[in-house]
This record gives C-alpha cells, structure tokens and sequence, in this order.
C-alpha cells in the first residue's frame, strides 16, 4: 500500500515555540502554501482513503486538500511536550530539557511523552491500516508523525532521523 503523509503547513505562534499537542492557529499564509501542497499532492490521487490528525493544523489542510471528511485519529498527533508546550525553548527553565536536547530519541518531555511513545502509537495506526484492502492512502498529520512513519518503513535510521523534518506543507511516501 502506498501511504503520502502530509505535513500541515506553518503555525501562527512565535519562532522557537515548543507547541507539540496544543492546537495552534496556522499563518495567514495558509491559503497559499495548501495550495502549493495541493498541486503536488494532485499528482499522487486518488486515493482510496484519508486520514488526519485530529489538531486544526492538520484538518484544515486536509479540507483544503479535497479531503473535509478524512477519518480523524488521535494516534496521528504531534509528541505531547507536556509542561513545556506553548513556551519559547530558549526560555523554558526545566533542568530536564538539557538532559531531553542530549537524549530526545529516549528521553520523555516533563509531564508529556518521549519519542518512543509517538513512535509507538504511530506504528500500531500503521499496523492496524495494512490489514485494510487499500492501494493509496493519505494522511495529514505532524513532522513528529512524519518522522516515525519514514523510521517505520526503513527511509532512514534514529541517528539520522531529524535530518529528514519535511518542511511545513511537504509530504513524504512510504510503501507498507
């Protein structure tokens, strides 16, 4: 089954602002970036299903994308980043983030989840759709979510993994 997951496009908050789970507003360039995610993501159609994150960022681009009625799944949201969401990176006092920037594959957030919980929920949705009769799928869903779906079907390894963050409104296509 080939599966395009699709990044939402960028978000109305400060640079540097750690927001994981909180569902923030997309820029006021959106229009424009969803169309250009569109005029790609036109050359993967049709697609027998859709799918997305349950956060705005991410619906509204799937509706802008043709797919209003994509199935949402919790499973598809970005890592929880707990006690830290909504503030600055450099600003955050927590002891614990030093140790996090040093260790974030393992490491949990304070109050919120690590990588390998996103990698895990992300792997059971994947699991659960190839036991659907699907040819081409679409999801519309986070960099976190992109990232695990690419480390799933083997594109790249943990230490190289963040060199591959699609960029705001990207896709990436896997093979389940």
């Amino acid at each position: 089954m080939e599966v395009i997951l699709v990044r939402h496009t960028s978000v109305a908050v400060p640079k540097g602002t750690c927001y994981g789970q909180t569902d923030v507003p997309v820029r006021d360039t959106f229009e424009q970036e969803a169309q250009e995610t569109l005029n790609v993501l036109r050359h993967f159609m049709p697609f027998d299903k859709a799918y997305s994150s349950p956060l705005t960022r991410a619906r509204k681009l799937a509706a802008f994308c043709g797919f209003a009625d994509a199935e949402l799944d919790r499973r598809l949201m970005e890592m929880n980043m707990g006690e830290w969401e909504m503030h600055i990176y450099d600003e955050i006092k927590d002891p614990r983030l030093k140790d996090w920037y040093q260790d974030y594959m393992v490491m949990s957030t304070t109050g919120g989840e690590g990588f390998p919980q996103l990698y895990n929920r992300v792997a059971q949705f994947l699991d659960e759709l190839k036991e659907r009769d699907y040819r081409s799928v679409v999801i519309f869903a986070h960099g976190g979510v992109l990232i695990s779906a690419g480390l799933y079907a083997g594109l790249y390894t943990e230490e190289d993994a963040w060199d591959h963050l699609v960029p705001f409104g990207g896709m990436i296509k896997i093979t389940i």
